[in-house]
């Protein structure tokens, strides 16, 4: 296993859409632990393979206070959203910003495992918001994207400037516990 860089807005690669996985093979699974241990040591609740630079759709998730409920989500295709609820949003892509985005409050997601098998799964509350987040990622869109262009700005330039004075050591900012 190893820590992978975590990408940060406004760095054009978030905006990439993932290419789905074919085949879930040893490289894949080794990935999978890689984001794992990247998303722990962040810390946050989620990460997408497109926030450490790897165009391809897979996401993993542990909303868990003990890091004991971990999801891995490959090719994950939302089937039914239900609800509607707002949330305080971060991002490990977007460290030190929070922001209040409306999501479904339920949904029925398919994917495959880590093992290459199909399931599906219901998620409520801040899973299902972590979920919904991390498949943003992998189609290309950030949750900056659902606030006004004004709060957007204002977080690139932050960032920009926080970048430039930190460079080149930009990767794997602490991020408070809530991150996605």
């Amino acid at each position: 296993m190893a820590l992978r860089d975590i990408l940060h807005f406004p760095d054009p690669r978030l905006r990439l859409r993932a290419e789905p996985v074919s085949e879930v093979d040893e490289s894949v699974r080794s990935l999978v632990d890689d984001m794992f241990e990247t998303m722990y040591a962040a810390p946050g609740i989620g990460l997408a393979a497109t926030q450490i630079n790897v165009q391809k759709r897979i996401l993993v998730a542990d909303v868990s206070e003990d890091r004991s409920a971990p999801y891995c989500l490959i090719n994950p295709e939302i089937l039914r959203l239900e609800g509607e609820e707002e949330m305080d949003e971060g991002c490990l892509s977007v460290p030190g910003f929070y922001e209040t985005v409306r999501r479904a409050e339920r949904i029925r997601v398919r994917a495959l495992g880590p093992d290459g098998n199909p399931f599906e799964m219901e998620a409520d509350g801040l899973l299902a918001v972590c979920i919904q987040h991390e498949i943003d990622h992998l189609d290309g869109k950030l949750f900056v994207d659902y606030i006004s262009s004004l709060k957007r700005n204002r977080i690139r330039k932050k960032l920009e400037k926080q970048g430039a004075q930190a460079a080149p050591s930009r990767s794997r900012v602490a991020a408070p516990a809530a991150s996605l």
